[in-house]
């Protein structure tokens, strides 16, 4: 028996390998774990007992003496070729060529391991690993081939191609004889000044690297791809450091020119002339266009006169009061003063349109430079890392292919690769979506490489497979379609392997535990026990390698439900090299010829949080709070896109757009970048108002010329900083009438000793006296729990997000150029240990996440909160509208799915209107028109009460035979006209500016009323029964379609009819105003004195509803037309109900007391 500890001394696991196999042919791995090693939380039932620190903030036993404290497991792994869930996919071999392994010790650990914890087990690391030997990769094309060297600048200084370094070069002339390490032949043409370079390079220049890192506060920092420690550093950055190589003539940093040049970098020529900083510097990112004078103008003339229109037809109505029908009157002209203020709360945020453009050259120029040189001597990428969330929760409704795929395009994006990390957060803790992820990753190295060589957009497959244009459009490459017919059959092969996955769960679930039943007989037999009687195996779900499924089980056992079971995390693809990474040509293990592409691939983590009974889960917000907490540890990156599973990046471009708003001068003041939302597989006729364009492209667009765009939940870049809940570096509150007088405040660190307001929170100042650091440290503990590797990321991503020193703002702190682009160090045991921890169900208690740290909980509708927050610190975000779509998902075009979804938002609206989050309550930072717009978003859904009595008067009004005028006179005409009249040419302006079209403006009217009528209210009634009696909101999860099998209808749901009690409030509308116009028509007809104006008043606005839910009623027929029988019930118990109230109201004359009850 060996014993093989893990790579990393400070790991609290120690793997033990036994040579015994059991289970046919596996290995079998035994690992002593103390069992109180890794708790964290001192209310846990895991401490208690004496420990010592690990760098990791977590506890090792002193002592080993007594065996009764550890468990010992074993884990049995056969080998699975057919699912190889932690192949290294960036690496493959290259035949006869030089190669060495892109591995660190621990990586080859950790990516073959899963961890799993929480609140009532120990931290455990179950190694699985594969029967296959490591791959090997092909070093850099341009790399030195002489032996210990890494330099990537390298060039053939000899005819026979040997590719050599200038360092090595200079070398092998001084000290080799001049001869090549290749050839053995001498090099030809040796000049004066290759031997004259062979001085050392003086001391700045070597000191003329990224900065380094001071000290240490243990292990877990190195982790991080940027320094850990700043207090010894000046606060000023010294640009004398890193301008110019000096001969000493003027002291350190000579401020001119040399005479003779400057060598910039290694192997580039030397130039007499100083390059031109100014170009580049004052070139911008993005620029921020304004709308024409031309149209905005008559934009904002106009909503002058609609609102004065308004003011006189209301005053008019109140002032003319219907005495023949005093309740008609009262009830309309209550419901128009709230629709007046309804319609000004929802145009004045539109008073100031901006439109965007961002430019990706400048942001290559900047941040990837085309070679090494003094400030980035390896030529890597500046650009801070980005960490990318993706969640799903349910595999049944959220379909794993449709997450592959999106996973697939994440791994494929065009940003540099060892800054990217994507984690899918499985709130279901299923297997399905487990093997999903790992049958993607096996995928991907194929697929990716493709994308990169061809240039495919988009990089999602089953987009690009299904596109209806001609794939050889714009290819030049002539084994482009040899290339795409491979990757098309792996797809295909792919995609059944995917479809596979429940079916082959269950089957090899119930084969293991058949043979646990088998073995339970025999032992109940061999103890003599009596055979009859039950013996209870717990039915469990298996993983391909024969062991338990540590998530959820399909029956739910103890322990094993989706609300009740560990915390997992299983690194798929471990975090690549800095370094490209290149392939080799097409022989039996490769399809495709990659000698050309770089092969890594970002690093892809499994992430399922622990949950357990009694604690709150707080949905899809207490999923993403757990990834940003084990993201911190495991990459940290300064950014955070989060996308939904059925979103992906439909431009591969879109994270550098991202950036160069988040990176230009100004930057440091967003917090996110939001992306609108682009759906497919909507209706050609969008009846439903699917594509929600008036939304994304008038009203986002409207509220970016304010404080910016609310935050919708996905398709948006965060700046990590900001969703900690720290302040921005500098902001402007606004007092005084509609904010009129400004006052601008640099936010520095407070003094420690005053009081703060609770939404307050600054960010350390790095450098700060070691005692307030140390109250500051214990006060982010405070806030962000007992993790040591937690609360030291923080001014590591701070660090990271920093614009560069040009462009930084006015008293605030940035970074030198080149200080990202470094190598991230490799993982180990001990940060997935920690990892563990962080996203366990009790790691929340006494911390401000979910309060003022992270997504924010308490209201279904987190992601419009959460941006509240933001904003109302005195943030600021921005809405990025790429040409190309940045992103793309579907969107529930069924009636049903449509109208929850609704209510979903609805009733999260009705919440925050109820809360502490409601926009009367926010601090000055934020701008009176962006209040305006975050208090419509809490108030829109009581608009329904009196749009519902609203589409029922006319019918009410035909049934009496009175109207809410006492007579349809030219004033009342002219003010009708008026009103309308400006809302329309208000219409064409709107559609003028932000490029919708007249059918999105008209389908978004539509859905609007049929929202108003049959959502909205249920959405009221639901807020004030939360809110008055206590009663919990269920969250319903919206179903995500996967893509139509040949054959089928790709629009088939959308004539699928499916009942719900929200469509009785529109039937009933429906049905009325069809009875009522029959009624009123008849009555009027066969009327001695027939009153032709009211009959008109009323058929025109009962036509006027009924035009607005043309979309319903025709939803209700599905596709032949035919209705449900359900709906004839309805109409029927309707018709009762209207024509016994009409009787009731106005009786047949004669029969005056017919109603009237008497007894015997």
């Amino acid at each position: 028996m060996g014993v093989v500890d893990s790579p990393s001394s400070s790991s609290p696991v120690t793997i033990t390998v036994t040579s015994s196999p059991t289970g046919g042919g596996c290995h079998g791995l035994t690992s002593p774990v103390r069992r109180h090693s890794l708790s964290t939380n001192p209310n846990s039932p895991l401490s208690g007992k004496k420990f010592r620190g690990s760098s990791g903030g977590r506890y090792l036993s002193m002592s080993k003496e007594s065996t009764d404290e550890f468990v010992a497991y074993t884990v049995h792994i056969p080998p699975t070729p057919d699912n190889r869930t932690v192949t290294d996919s960036q690496n493959s071999p290259i035949g006869s060529r030089k190669s060495y392994r892109n591995e660190h010790p621990s990586e080859g650990y950790i990516k073959d391991t899963i961890f799993t914890g929480g609140f009532n087990s120990v931290t455990k690391a179950h190694v699985r690993k594969s029967s296959e030997d490591e791959p090997m990769v092909m070093k850099c094309k341009n790399m030195c081939q002489m032996e210990g060297c890494d330099e990537k600048k390298a060039e053939a200084k000899c005819d026979c191609g040997y590719i050599i370094c200038r360092e090595c070069y200079l070398d092998c002339v001084g000290i080799g004889g001049g001869c090549c390490p290749g050839c053995k032949e001498a090099y030809r043409g040796i000049s004066d000044d290759d031997e004259s370079d062979e001085e050392p390079k003086s001391e700045a220049k070597d000191q003329a690297n990224p900065l380094p890192s001071k000290g240490g506060r243990g292990r877990m920092e190195k982790n991080f791809s940027l320094v850990q420690s700043f207090k010894n550093q000046n606060h000023d950055f010294d640009h004398s450091r890193w301008l110019f190589e000096t001969k000493g003539t003027y002291g350190y940093g000579n401020a001119l020119w040399p005479s003779d040049g400057y060598e910039v970098g290694r192997g580039v020529d030397r130039s007499s002339n100083p390059p031109d900083f100014s170009n580049r510097g004052n070139r911008p990112l993005t620029r921020k266009v304004g709308i024409s004078a031309a149209i905005i103008s008559p934009y904002r003339l106009l909503m002058v006169l609609r609102l004065g229109a308004l003011a006189c037809f209301l005053t008019w109505r109140i002032s003319h009061p219907n005495h023949d029908a005093m309740w008609l009157w009262i009830l309309s002209v209550v419901c128009e003063v709230w629709f007046a203020i309804s319609w000004l709360l929802d145009q004045l945020p539109k008073l100031c349109p901006v439109k965007r453009i961002t430019d990706l050259s400048v942001l290559k120029e900047r941040f990837e430079s085309s070679g090494p040189n003094l400030r980035n001597p390896k030529g890597l990428s500046d650009l801070p890392g980005i960490d990318v969330f993706v969640s799903t929760a349910d595999a049944e409704k959220e379909p794993p292919l449709v997450t592959a795929n999106t996973i697939l395009s994440i791994l494929a994006v065009d940003y540099p690769v060892e800054k990217v990390a994507c984690y899918l957060s499985d709130d279901g803790g299923s297997l399905v979506t487990f093997e999903a992820l790992a049958e993607a990753a096996s995928f991907a190295r194929i697929w990716v490489p493709f994308c990169k060589k061809h240039n495919i957009e988009p990089r999602n497959p089953e987009a690009y497979f299904g596109q209806k244009r001609d794939p050889l459009k714009n290819k030049v490459k002539l084994d482009f379609v040899r290339d795409r017919r491979r990757v098309k059959r792996e797809y295909d092969e792919f995609k059944v392997r995917i479809n596979a996955l429940p079916e082959s769960i269950r089957r090899r679930s119930d084969a293991y535990n058949t043979q646990q039943e088998i073995r339970a007989k025999r032992k109940q037999a061999e103890l003599g026990e009596d055979l009859s009687e039950p013996i209870k195996v717990p039915k469990a779900t298996w993983m391909s390698d024969g062991t338990h499924w540590h998530g959820t089980w399909s029956s739910a056992e103890e322990g094993h439900s989706r609300g009740d079971h560990e915390g997992i995390i299983q690194i798929m693809l471990v975090p690549p090299n800095a370094e490209p990474l290149y392939g080799n040509e097409v022989d039996e293990k490769n399809m495709i010829d990659t000698t050309d592409v770089d092969v890594r691939m970002p690093m892809l983590v499994y992430v399922s949080r622990e949950k357990r009974p009694g604690f709150d889960h707080n949905k899809k917000a207490g999923a993403m709070n757990s990834l940003v907490r084990a993201s911190a540890i495991m990459s940290n990156g300064a950014f955070i896109l989060n996308l939904d599973c059925d979103h992906y990046i439909y431009n591969s471009l879109a994270l550098r757009e991202g950036m160069c708003f988040m990176l230009d001068k100004g930057g440091d003041r967003i917090c996110y970048v939001q992306f609108p939302q682009r759906f497919e597989c909507v209706d050609p006729n969008d009846r439903y108002a699917n594509h929600n364009t008036v939304f994304f492209d008038v009203s986002m667009r409207a509220l970016d010329g304010l404080q910016g765009p609310m935050y919708v939940g996905t398709g948006c870049v965060f700046r990590r900083i900001a969703l900690y809940g720290f302040s921005p570096p500098r902001a402007t509150e606004h007092h005084g009438w509609f904010g009129s007088r400004k006052t601008r405040k640099l936010l520095r660190k407070p003094n420690v000793q005053k009081d703060q307001e609770d939404d307050e929170m600054f960010l350390p100042m790095i450098g700060s006296k070691d005692d307030e650091e140390e109250v500051s440290r214990s006060l982010l503990t405070k806030q962000f729990g007992n993790s040591t590797p937690l609360v030291d990321s923080i001014a590591v991503a701070e660090f990271g997000g920093r614009l560069l020193h040009e462009l930084r703002g006015k008293g605030c702190q940035g970074r030198p150029a080149g200080s990202l682009a470094v190598q991230r160090e490799p993982l180990d045991a001990s940060a997935l240990a920690e990892a563990v921890g962080v996203i366990s169900c009790y790691y929340e208690d006494k911390t401000e996440w979910g309060k003022r740290v992270g997504w924010i909980y308490g209201s279904i509708t987190e992601d419009v909160v959460t941006g509240y927050r933001m904003h109302n610190r005195g943030w600021r975000s921005i809405y990025c509208v790429t040409k190309r779509d940045a992103f793309r998902g579907t969107a529930p075009i069924n009636l049903t799915d449509r109208l929850i979804q609704v209510l979903r938002w609805a009733t999260g609206s009705v919440e925050i209107f109820f809360s502490r989050n409601n926009a009367l309550f926010a601090s000055p930072r934020m701008k009176f028109l962006q209040r305006v717009a975050y208090f419509n978003v809490g108030m829109y859904p009581f608009t329904s009460v009196f749009l519902l009595v609203y589409c029922v008067l006319p019918a009410l009004s035909l049934f009496s035979g009175k109207f809410i005028v006492q007579s349809l006179n030219i004033t009342f005409l002219v003010f009708l006209l008026a009103i309308t009249i400006t809302l329309c040419m208000l219409a064409i302006l709107e559609i003028k500016w932000s490029g919708i079209t007249l059918e999105d403006w008209w389908r978004n009217e539509q859905f609007w009323l049929i929202g108003g009528t049959s959502a909205h209210p249920a959405a009221v009634i639901q807020g004030l029964l939360k809110v008055i009696a206590g009663v919990d909101i269920s969250f319903t999860l919206t179903s995500k379609s996967s893509a139509p099998d040949d054959g089928e209808d790709e629009f088939a749901e959308l004539y699928e009819f499916r009942w719900t009690v929200l469509m009785i409030p529109p039937i009933t509308i429906i049905l009325l105003n069809m009875i009522a116009i029959a009624v009123g028509t008849f009555r009027t007809v066969y009327s001695p004195f027939p009153q032709w104006s009211k009959l008109l008043g009323g058929v025109f606005f009962s036509f006027w509803v009924l035009s607005h839910l043309y979309p319903f009623a025709k939803g209700l027929m599905g596709r032949r037309g035919k209705v449900p029988t359900i709906v004839f019930l309805w109409s029927a118990l309707i018709c009762i109900v209207v024509s016994l109230l009409a009787v009731y109201v106005y009786p047949p004359s004669g029969h005056q007391d017919f109603t009237s009850f008497q007894f015997p």
